[in-house]
């Protein structure tokens, strides 16, 4: 099944039968269930319907986010699916300064205010008590980007358009880490998590394997896409931002927007200011021990991602 806006690489395969899609609501049970009774059994079903975003109504998030997987999980079980695969979130450990710590020196946020972080992690512990070990793994990329990435990149992208400056909040001013997953790397994250034994019963953080500053991160936007223009640097009080962050979200939430009303939001300026640096050495160990896979470059190794 697939998100209504099918990028063309999927549309080609299904033309060439190389695959079939099937467009849908998630939230709509019906529908998904009839859709599980037309398919042959499943040897992996990988989950990353969601929706993501740092503002937005509590309703959605979890009717799409929670409730949605805990239909999908039902089916996979009466349908005899094989793994479930469910594509979670780095944000789960919370928006704090890290320092390389692994998936098992980390626990959830449970104090998660934001309602993205909030229902994944709920969508976990219901996953973990439902179905055995051996029946699902947890793949839980950072912050996702790629070509004509229509998130996190795009939004750094509109605010250079306007800004003159790479704006930083708090005390790093822009050396923390910005924890980039490149798609490639989330998508063989996901391909180990249904076929690798290992991965089972199992999260696995997904980064990639170049570090990257958020000030670093900036610059290469800035040269890729804006190469003639030039940047300074603003580095501004952390109060600053969460000011100007809480109007943003609250307005957003407010009316609703599918994006928010303008940058940064108060959980971007959270991320922003926070030195996400997370181990990725448990993806690491799987990718090496798994025949016929390979690691994705970082940033600089991948300049057509930005176009």
């Amino acid at each position: 099944m697939a998100h209504k806006n099918i990028p063309n690489e999927l549309r080609e395969s299904a033309r060439e039968n190389r695959l079939d899609l099937i467009t849908c609501d998630i939230r709509d049970q019906t529908v998904v269930a009839d859709v599980f009774a037309s398919l042959p059994r499943l040897d992996a079903l990988i989950h990353c319907a969601a929706k993501v975003s740092d503002v937005g109504r509590e309703r959605d998030f979890f009717s799409t986010n929670y409730r949605a997987v805990q239909h999908l999980v039902a089916l996979a079980q009466k349908n005899d699916a094989g793994v479930f695969v469910f594509v979670s979130s780095t944000d789960v450990y919370g928006l704090h300064d890290f320092s390389g710590q692994n998936e098992e020196e980390l626990d959830y946020d449970l104090q998660a205010s934001n309602p993205y972080p909030r229902y994944k992690i709920l969508a976990e512990q219901w996953i973990r008590q439902t179905l055995p070990p051996d029946r699902y793994c947890f793949i839980r990329p950072a912050a996702v980007w790629g070509e004509n990435d229509p998130t996190l990149t795009k939004r750094v992208k509109d605010f250079m358009r306007w800004s003159p400056w790479f704006v930083h909040f708090g005390p790093w001013k822009g050396t923390n880490r910005w924890p980039l997953a490149h798609v490639d790397n989330v998508a063989l994250a996901n391909y180990i998590g249904a076929f690798h034994p290992e991965a089972r019963g199992q999260a696995v953080n997904v980064l990639d394997p170049q570090w990257t500053s958020v000030d670093a991160f900036y610059r290469y936007v800035a040269k890729t896409c804006y190469p003639g223009k030039r940047f300074a640097s603003l580095c501004l009080p952390l109060w600053t931002g969460i000011l100007l962050g809480s109007i943003s979200s609250r307005l957003s939430t407010l009316f609703n927007t599918t994006t928010p009303l303008w940058d940064p939001t108060l959980y971007a300026v959270q991320t922003i200011s926070r030195n996400l640096d997370f181990s990725s050495s448990r993806f690491e160990k799987l990718v090496a021990s798994f025949p016929e896979t390979e690691l994705q470059g970082g940033t600089y190794a991948a300049q057509h991602c930005l176009r």
